[in-house]
């Protein structure tokens, strides 16, 4: 079958950085005190969420800060999301741990100018992220933020200096690709580290499934009457509301570049963090939408493959195909052996194509895990000892520059490079 042309970028993307500066808030700052000092041992920490959709609730809520409570001391005082279902399914959850309901707000503006909170967890769609990350790091809040950071680079950069300045004031950041909070991840790469599988000369992610993720969101009974239509749009432009875009945006190009953004990004923040490398060089991208295509009108690629060059001599590749789920894997190869990450929490390493294997590596062997804390966990010990989190705000540029390479290249089906003293993405 033959793949269509890559999609042309997208108007909309232009205006996207002046539309976003003209978003007006009423920040509460850090008094001189508390840019000096974390939340104290026995404060009880006011967090709000922005996004409580199934990952705001499932991911971040449920199964992620409220199995702490018992070891922390925090309450959710505030949520914001343009669906009333989603607030009031979240607030049945609030209200059946802490025995009250959250302050609603339709708004992220509205929440964040509410007194008295602490920290913000942002698990809005993709092409939000960077627009609340913005605006919540210059209200001066600690804050956990979700993956992709960004889907345009001058968004990007605005909101990471944002993110920096809100640091140097005492915020603690956390990026959402938990990977690297775990023990089997953590163990990986500390053997790469002392050298177990030699010199990397090769990292590849093949992630595939029978059918896209988006098709999953479809029929969730979302009503106009429901949501704030033009919130969720925000910098987008305005058209009539279309609930399937609002229920499966994950399959919508302009609110979500893919399965490279989407699941690449946890590839390359887990490969950034075991081999401890710098920024890529360059990097190609194509595919296309070849198999499914129906009534959804449907633009996210569901067959895409990326390579990127890495200054540290490696070549890595993320592969999706929506096609057909056979040969999902994810190796490193070394000089003297191969590590395999094909389950996240039991990575494993052998000699297997080492031209320099030297017999240290006897058969399949199990990584050693390093213990760890949870990635929640890791960002409300930090907002107490002022530690940096494991995934911080540099590492979430790192992720989020590969990634838009990546896209930038599919948009145009040249090949990008990083311009690290510019800040910017060029093409061939």
């Amino acid at each position: 079958m033959t793949t269509p042309a890559p999609l042309p970028r997208r108007n909309f993307l232009k205006t996207s950085a002046a539309l976003a500066a003209g978003a007006t808030l009423a920040p509460r700052f850090l008094t001189a005190a508390e840019r000096t000092r974390s939340i104290g041992a026995n404060d009880r920490i006011r967090i709000a969420q922005i996004g409580v959709g199934s990952r705001g609730r499932g991911a971040h809520l449920e199964k992620g800060i409220i199995p702490h409570l018992a070891a922390t001391n925090f309450e959710v005082v505030a949520i914001a999301d343009p669906w009333k279902k989603a607030r009031t399914d979240t607030n049945a959850v609030i209200k059946a741990t802490w025995g009250r309901e959250a302050k609603e707000f339709e708004s992220y503006q509205d929440l964040l100018a509410m007194d008295g909170i602490d920290a913000v967890m942002i698990a809005s769609p993709d092409f939000h992220h960077t627009t609340h990350l913005e605006a919540v790091a210059k209200a001066r809040k600690h804050i956990y933020v979700e993956k992709p950071l960004a889907t345009e680079m001058d968004n990007l950069v605005r909101a990471y200096d944002a993110a920096k300045a809100a640091q140097a004031a005492g915020s603690i950041i956390q990026v959402g690709t938990q990977l690297r909070s775990f023990p089997g991840i953590v163990g990986a790469r500390q053997l790469v580290k002392d050298g177990g599988i030699g010199k990397i000369t090769r990292i590849d992610e093949t992630r595939n499934s029978e059918k896209p993720y988006w098709y999953s969101y479809l029929n969730r009974d979302v009503k106009k009457e429901d949501v704030n239509w033009k919130e969720f749009l925000g910098n987008r432009p305005a058209r009539p509301f279309n609930a399937v875009q609002y229920s499966a945006w994950y399959g919508y190009y302009e609110f979500c570049q893919g399965p490279v953004p989407q699941w690449g990004a946890h590839f390359l923040d887990l490969m950034h963090y075991v081999t401890g490398c710098g920024l890529p060089q360059s990097c190609m991208c194509m595919g296309g939408s070849t198999y499914w295509n129906d009534e959804n009108k449907f633009t996210v690629p569901d067959n895409v493959i990326a390579t990127w060059s890495y200054p540290e001599g490696f070549i890595v590749t993320s592969s999706n195909n929506f096609g057909n789920f056979a040969g999902n894997s994810r190796k490193f190869y070394g000089d003297k052996g191969t590590l395999a990450v094909d389950n996240w929490n039991a990575p494993t390493y052998s000699a297997d194509g080492g031209p320099k294997r030297d017999g240290k590596i006897r058969g399949k062997m199990n990584v050693e895990p390093i213990p760890h804390p949870d990635h929640f966990l890791n960002w409300l010990q930090c907002m107490r000892d002022g530690q940096t989190p494991n995934a911080s705000i540099d590492a979430g540029y790192q992720h989020a520059v590969a990634v838009l390479m990546a896209v930038i290249s599919y948009d145009t089906g040249k090949k990008t490079f990083y311009d690290a003293a510019k800040r910017q993405i060029r093409t061939a």
